[in-house]
């Protein structure tokens, strides 16, 4: 498979390119990094078809799905089921297309019969909720959304797209069907909206369903007829915390790690797939919400606990207090008092200090020679207080006994509240062996 250009401007640079939309396009976090920086790198690195890459904060698989179309084996560690599921759909290229797509055509017409029987379409317009009593949520599960992220009927729409899609499950291929189903809850069905947050756009009060999936399902289909080549090439995705990768990674099976881990700021990416976790069934109250944000790298407020304790493993890292500190007084100095406010420097700790225990569980699934690229990005998202991500992980890293090659620049983006450019770095990386 021919290798793909990356794009030449900074503004492009974060995009996906029309040619690399196959399976990546499929279903993407909003906040994914692109393709060709894996592509980048696994050349830069020297990967060969008998390496294996590994990338430990996984998300929807951008590095596996592009180390498959290189003919390069890789491992995924992810611990949001909905993230995980996507990676492993985006990664199984066996499904045969013809079978595929008419097993999607009987699922919309099953779907569509029953709208029928409800005296409902699903034309955009064409129908009306007034009288009719729609399918709704579990009262726990309605409580994990953001408020207004899909308006009634639509929601009674895609519950009955469910309900085929269930009913009618088929082996080899209903995964598929229902990561398409996925990929069009947010923006195309619900109300969301990312810019990178998540929020709230134009409230809508009727969206058809039926159609954009299985618009999707047959872009899957066309895609799945070139991706088949590539099928044999091995991806394999386990649920786990990055933070203690050895526990679910063989030791020293690994030759490179391309991986964006998140940054420090105050995104919730729970809350960015929160929408299809729900419809798909992976989180359904609030204890099955927190017991997978505990599997996280503690990178916001909204997902820190009291008993946390990964700062301990920075609390003799100077630069990392200092910058703690540093926050801590600029708070002060505001008077800035909520409750998420207050833990903005303990959560910076927590997230150093969880990277730093990252670092040293990957020692022992490197193998000798391991090249690492991170990418990471600067971040002033606690009271403008400038946070250099690569610089700081660098520091840690060398105190875990990798070998710091450089910080590439990739791309420059605006700060939010201060419109000031940062730098989104690669940080690259080699694991010499043995322990420090």
């Amino acid at each position: 498979m021919v290798a793909a250009p990356r794009p030449p401007t900074n503004g492009a640079m974060n995009s996906l390119l029309q040619c690399d939309a196959p399976a990546h396009g499929w279903y993407r976090f909003v906040l994914s990094f692109p393709p060709h920086l894996v592509r980048d790198y696994a050349g830069r690195f020297e990967l060969g078809d008998d390496a294996v890459v590994l990338d430990p904060f996984c998300g929807t698989g951008t590095t596996l799905v592009e180390s498959k179309k290189l003919g390069i084996a890789s491992i995924g560690v992810e611990a949001m089921p909905m993230s995980k599921f996507a990676a492993e759909v985006k990664t199984d290229w066996s499904p045969d297309p013809d079978a595929l797509a008419s097993h999607a055509d009987l699922v919309a017409e099953k779907a569509s019969a029953t709208l029928a029987a409800d005296q409902l379409s699903d034309e955009l317009g064409a129908s009306t909720a007034e009288g009719l009593l729609l399918r709704g949520l579990d009262a726990d599960a309605a409580k994990l959304l953001i408020k207004h992220s899909i308006s009634p009927l639509p929601l009674h729409k895609a519950l009955v797209l469910r309900e085929a899609l269930r009913g009618e499950h088929a082996a080899g291929i209903s995964d598929h069907e229902m990561l398409a189903f996925a990929r069009v809850l947010p923006t195309e069905v619900g109300n969301l909206r990312f810019g990178p947050e998540v929020g709230v756009g134009t409230i809508r009060d009727d969206a058809a369903v039926v159609a954009p999936w299985l618009d999707r399902v047959r872009s899957m289909v066309e895609d799945l007829r070139v991706l088949a080549e590539r099928n044999e090439t091995a991806a394999n995705i386990v649920a786990g915390d990055a933070r203690a990768v050895a526990s679910c990674v063989p030791a020293e099976s690994v030759d490179a790690v391309i991986t964006s881990p998140p940054y420090p700021n105050e995104k919730d990416y729970s809350r960015t797939v929160r929408l299809e976790s729900v419809l798909l069934g992976y989180l359904t109250d609030r204890a099955s919400l927190r017991s997978t944000k505990r599997e996280l790298l503690r990178s916001n407020t909204r997902g820190v606990y009291r008993d946390d304790d990964d700062s301990a493993w920075v609390a003799d890292d100077t630069r990392v207090q200092e910058l703690s500190a540093q926050i801590e007084e600029r708070r002060i100095a505001l008077g800035k008092d909520s409750g998420f406010e207050r833990m903005y420097h303990r959560v910076t700790k927590l997230y150093f200090g969880g990277m730093a225990r990252h670092l040293l569980s990957l020692r022992d699934v490197l193998r000798p020679g391991a090249r690492l690229a991170y990418v990471v990005g600067d971040q002033a998202s606690y009271l403008r207080v400038m946070i250099r991500t690569g610089q700081i992980l660098a520091s840690i890293a060398e105190r875990c006994g990798y070998e710091v090659e450089g910080i590439d620049l990739f791309r420059t983006r605006p700060a939010t509240a201060t419109r000031d450019q940062l730098r989104e770095e690669v940080l690259v990386l080699r694991w010499p062996g043995g322990k420090s």
